[in-house]
């Protein structure tokens, strides 16, 4: 084997924390009842609750502060391109104007990085594909993200995963 491949084959395969069995079933349940979920509640992109679920039951020991700063970024950012696309839709310049502003708001606040990060993903989703509109896509977003957010802490709290599993 040589040097490259030792390296490679080091980023790849687990030493810590590998991959089970009894980890893809509750990563199944967990995507499929946060997809029903979202569907039951009616909204239209219901596999943004299952991926947002995904990002927050990944890291269990961080979920709930997790939760709380995708919960927040969702919110501004959606609240943000509502507003944004509603007196300048599609308009680039106005969305990296976005992007520096809720940035600038949220340093010295001293939120987290993730936060600002899932602002500004909404905020993409929202302003920039137009196939409703502004603040419906907004409200769409937040909630299908939050019904995520829900049901990962949700799970995280009654089906707790073992590092070990």
């Amino acid at each position: 084997m040589t040097a490259r491949t030792a390296q490679l084959r080091n980023l790849i395969i687990a030493s810590k924390n590998p991959l089970s069995v009894r980890h893809a079933a509750r990563t199944a349940v967990i995507a499929v009842a946060s997809f029903l979920l979202a569907r039951l509640l009616g909204l239209p992109e219901a596999y943004w609750a299952s991926i947002t679920t995904l990002i927050v039951v990944q890291s269990p020991e961080v979920a709930m502060p997790i939760g709380a700063q995708y919960f927040a970024g969702t919110a501004i950012g959606a609240a943000a391109g509502g507003l944004a696309v509603t007196f300048f839709p599609g308009n680039l310049f106005v969305f990296g104007l976005c992007v520096f502003t809720i940035g600038s708001c949220f340093a010295p606040l001293r939120l987290e990085r993730s936060a600002y990060r899932y602002a500004c993903i909404t905020l993409i989703i929202v302003m920039l594909p137009r196939t409703q509109g502004g603040w419906t896509t907004a409200l769409h977003r937040f909630l299908e993200v939050s019904v995520g957010i829900a049901i990962g802490l949700v799970i995280n709290a009654i089906w707790p995963e073992r590092l070990a599993d």
